[in-house]
């Protein structure tokens, strides 16, 4: 027993000094384990943060105008805040300094155009709403204690429906949907608390001057520390987007031809994905008044048709990529035969594609576009003049047969060969189509004309 004793108490010795202390060999392992766990746990808390460190950091790079505009915020809600912890600033907006705090959150956005569009769109339904709340609020107070309760339940149906159906319209959903939400809260807000409250148009008056101090101090830090306009973002965006198209034809092409794909192959893409993007930054840009090359009235607009036209661009060049990463490829004689064709072919396109992104860049007019058009149109006829040459020709002493044969033959492994060429054979007036459309928006924003820029 004392035998079986012992193998079950073992224990480990541990000498501190004059004081011998046994512990358990369970308890050492308890405790190892522990300590395992709580290292493991401090070397991925290490990890995650330097993994943060490294996001900060890449974000920070890829665009600096983030870091100065989380500054932007700070500073707004601390001058804002200065309503509220000064005494006389305090007492002159009548205790209700929180609403200005509140406004700067939630309409300080990171272009100037999007600050303004929630701006503007806070003050107009707060006025409007506040002083139809007030209205509505007067004429029910006339109708006694039991119909004041009933118009006042009334009017909040009937304008919360109203307009919150009115959100599904196209237009007001693109320009005031932001408007139509503060509409309905600020209308109830009036019309639900007047019901308790005496001193209605006091309180009104309150919140209204709050708020637009709120507004007016985003309005003054967005537009006047660094202002990051959305009318020059789509600008650049537009650019860039003729850039990538250009890139992504010749590596589609080229690699097709080469058998290795292009870095730059896949821009198309962000080409196709950049919709939203173009759609949001067009409705800011009509919010944001004259800045830098661009005046008031810039047509907005007209990008987003030229947009439209380089992605129409875009679809056929991922038709292109479809080809190049294919299983079923045309026999490397064949291509060879095409392949000078069809390069330069892409070649002229996309030399017409980077000067569409020159034009844009510069808001100057072209002197070669057109040419380079009509390159691309004379290069796809060439293409497909020697489409038919890739068939063998029949030959009348040789069995007819054998001749069918050797063409059906040739025509199935023609077939992906010719899928290409027939869809490159189509970017000319797909290019065609932007350069159109570049042509009206020239027209809309009165670029200079060719070589007036070197000229000044």
């Amino acid at each position: 027993m004392a035998a079986t004793d012992r193998r079950e108490t073992t224990v480990a010795s541990i000498v501190t000094g004059e004081w011998r202390v046994t512990i358990p060999k369970e308890s050492l392992t308890t405790v190892k384990h522990e300590h395992g766990l709580v290292r493991r746990a401090w070397l991925a808390t290490i990890a995650k943060v330097a993994a943060g460190e490294k996001m900060v950091a890449k974000i920070a790079s890829d665009d600096p105008r983030k870091v100065v505009h989380a500054f932007k915020v700070g500073i707004t809600l601390a001058l804002v805040s200065l309503f509220y912890y000064l005494r006389p600033l305090y007492d002159g907006v009548g205790g209700t300094a929180m609403w200005a705090v509140m406004t700067v959150v939630v309409i300080f956005e990171y272009t100037a155009g999007g600050t303004l569009y929630k701006g503007l769109n806070r003050a107009a339904a707060t006025l409007t709403a506040g002083a139809l709340g007030v209205g509505i609020h007067w004429f029910a107070s006339k109708a006694g204690h039991a119909g004041e309760l009933i118009i006042l339940n009334g009017a909040v149906f009937i304008l919360a429906s109203v307009v919150s159906f009115s959100r599904f319209f196209p237009a007001i959903k693109r320009q005031f949907d932001y408007g139509a939400t503060i509409f309905i809260l600020t209308f109830c807000l009036v019309a639900v608390s007047g019901y308790r409250v005496d001193e209605l148009v006091v309180l009104a008056q309150e919140r209204l001057s709050t708020v637009c101090i709120g507004i007016a101090i985003c309005l003054i830090v967005s537009m006047l520390i660094c202002p990051v306009w959305a009318g020059g973002d789509l600008h650049r965006l537009t650019a860039g987007n003729a850039d990538k198209l250009a890139d992504s034809l010749e590596g589609s092409v080229e690699g097709y031809f080469d058998g290795k794909e292009a870095p730059k192959a896949q821009g198309f893409k962000c080409v196709l994905n950049s919709k939203a993007l173009e759609d949001s930054l067009v409705n800011l840009a009509r919010w944001e008044p004259g800045h830098g090359p661009f005046s008031f009235r810039h047509p907005w607009s007209q990008y987003k048709r030229l947009g439209d036209a380089m992605r129409n661009c875009a679809f056929c060049i991922e038709a292109l990529y479809g080809c190049l990463t294919s299983e079923i490829q045309a026999p490397e004689l064949m291509k060879k035969r095409l392949s000078d064709a069809c390069l330069k072919l892409s070649s002229n396109s996309a030399k017409a594609l980077r000067e569409t992104a020159a034009c844009i860049r510069l808001m100057e007019r072209s002197k070669t576009l057109e040419c380079l058009i009509g390159e691309t149109s004379c290069a796809a006829a060439e293409v497909k003049r020697e489409l038919p040459e890739l068939l063998p020709a029949g030959d009348a002493e040789v069995d007819h047969q054998l001749v069918t044969t050797k063409r059906n033959h040739s025509l199935i492994e023609a077939m992906p060969l010719v899928a290409f060429a027939s869809i490159l054979a189509e970017i000319p007036a797909r290019v065609k189509g932007v350069a159109e459309e570049l042509e009206k928006l020239a027209d809309l924003a009165g670029f200079k004309a060719a070589g007036e820029r070197l000229s000044n």
